[in-house]
């Protein structure tokens, strides 16, 4: 499966009409299935949960990732497509209410530095272990903010750092963590049992 993003220039025009378009003629020209990946917080735009059900009903686009966290609207998502289109958490910070919805998995980038961890969460999901679901979840929070919302892709690099592999430096023009930040980071990681 591909994954594309909208675009996110010219925002005002970025409705539902030129995004249908969009992502027709991406589903329509693309051998394998695709997915719709929703990140409103790095583009501007947020795909509405009438164009996902309209653009769930093309044969070639499979699935929706969503990094909103409104897990309200992925609920809603969910309860109006068909049955085999998939909804895809895109953030370790809600995996597990996602999950209690209908989401069938996520795509995480806590899941870099965290893999035992997010797969368990599903796990226990999937096995009905709720309270160890609710349990890790809440405990992975803080490092999933901590890599993607609080130091971004450069606290994700010093995370991977941090748990033995490279991780090396962001692409400019993001700058690496300084020493307090890193100091930071790697306190949250060894609260919540990534690091020792």
């Amino acid at each position: 499966m591909a994954l594309f993003i909208n675009p996110c220039y010219y925002k005002s025009k970025m409705d539902n009409a030129g995004l249908g378009d969009y992502y027709t003629k991406i589903a329509d020209a693309c051998p394998i299935p695709i997915s719709m990946y929703n990140m409103p917080a790095n583009t501007g735009v947020d795909l509405s949960v009438e164009l996902v059900v309209k653009m769930a009903q093309h044969p070639n686009i499979a699935a929706v990732k969503d990094s909103s966290g409104n897990v309200a609207k992925m609920g809603e998502i969910v309860r109006s497509v068909r049955p085999d289109f998939q909804v895809i958490a895109g953030s370790a910070g809600f995996l597990y209410p996602a999950l209690c919805i209908g989401a069938i998995g996520g795509v995480l980038a806590l899941a870099n530095i965290a893999p035992q961890q997010c797969c368990d969460i599903l796990d226990y999901f999937r096995h009905g272990k709720h309270e160890d679901a609710k349990q890790l979840q809440l405990r992975m929070i803080a490092p999933n903010t901590a890599v993607t919302a609080k130091f971004g892709v450069p606290g994700l690099k010093a995370a991977m750092e941090m748990v033995g592999m490279y991780g090396g430096n962001p692409r400019s023009p993001m700058l690496p963590l300084n020493a307090d930040q890193k100091e930071t980071l790697r306190g949250i990681l060894k609260g919540a049992g990534i690091v020792s």
